[in-house]
């Protein structure tokens, strides 16, 4: 695999030492000598269900503005299944290639591969399947459109994101975001097999949504990056910086949520939900560049509140658009 080589073993902290010794210890250990059950929440954990989650979140209420209505529901349960093996094959890929540094971070030490639980082999082939699967379950019931687009992020998260971007500049999650920007397209085309300004537009708010979604995070978890030499912006940028572009990224995505209703895709709820819903956001992000620029540092920066916030805000928004068409 062509990844940045980093340090096997920096220095760090206790908790990742312990993780990285009770990895390998693990790997010695035959799979048949490890509990069925912890087997199988191995591999499901190898599909990362929580960020699945948040995909789908963006992927269905698409769906019910594409048919402006209530959608096929087997189409819909095709579509979320496809979606979740897709994205599941991708997530574990990506902990494949990032065994080496998840086994020296203490927010990954538990992970399958690094814990022994799944060997990388194994991950390899279950990562490869779920690709395999996905594309297929999509091609042949819901449509080639949403096959094509539903490879193109996995290959767009494991290969441009996981093994070139994130490892090499601090715009990693940048550009690594348009992976998870797909979804929207894919909900759309299952509906129409076609794909229109909507989509595109809903794809930039989650362009434009993911790095003040991740960078607070990546402020609060900066020591484990800097440690397995990953340059996240928090690593290399100030916090009055990286709030900043917080503050700018956020003013954007607020502007381009807002025009899905002059194009005439939505109507009065929309608007108000996403006004309302992005009013605060920009508070949270105000208030989080002020405690950066005052120099706030340790738990009173409260960085972690707009991480929080970004998962309700873009729920909420896409509520709004699922709900939005039963109300023009």
């Amino acid at each position: 695999m062509c990844v940045t080589a980093v340090e096997s073993r920096p220095g760090g902290t206790s908790q990742a030492v312990k993780a990285l010794g009770e990895g390998a210890l693990g790997a010695s250990q035959s799979p048949v000598h490890r509990p069925f059950g912890a087997r199988v929440k191995a591999f499901v954990a190898l599909t990362k269900p929580r960020i699945i989650e948040l995909l789908l979140i963006t992927t269905v209420p698409v769906m019910f503005l594409a048919q402006q209505g209530v959608p096929d529901l087997t189409l819909v349960l095709l579509t979320c299944v496809g979606g979740y093996l897709s994205a599941g094959g991708a997530n574990a890929l990506n902990m494949y290639i990032d065994r080496d540094i998840d086994a020296l971070m203490d927010r990954t030490s538990q992970r399958p591969l690094v814990t022994g639980m799944v060997s990388p082999a194994e991950c390899l082939v279950f990562g490869i399947t779920l690709a395999v699967v996905s594309t297929l379950l999509f091609g042949l019931t819901v449509n080639w459109l949403s096959a094509w687009l539903s490879l193109g992020a996995l290959l767009f998260y494991v290969v441009v994101y996981t093994m070139i971007l994130k490892r090499r500049t601090s715009q990693n999650i940048v550009w690594g975001g348009i992976a998870g920007c797909m979804p929207v397209l894919i909900g759309w085309s299952a509906v129409t097999n076609s794909l229109s300004w909507a989509p595109v537009v809903l794809f930039m708010v989650i362009f434009f949504w993911t790095p003040p979604h991740y960078w607070p995070l990546s402020m609060k978890v900066k020591d484990d990056y800097a440690r397995v030499g990953v340059p996240m912006l928090p690593v290399i940028a100030s916090n009055k910086d990286v709030a900043r572009q917080i503050v700018v990224y956020s003013w954007v995505m607020v502007a381009v949520s807002l025009l899905l209703t002059p194009l005439g895709y939505t109507g009065w709820f929309y608007t108000a939900v996403a006004l309302a819903a992005g009013g605060w956001w920009l508070w949270e992000a105000h208030a989080l560049q002020n405690r950066a620029k005052a120099e706030v540092t340790g738990v009173k920066l409260k960085e972690m509140r707009l991480f929080h916030w970004s998962i309700t805000y873009v729920s909420l928004l896409f509520v709004a658009i699922a709900v939005d068409p039963f109300l023009r």
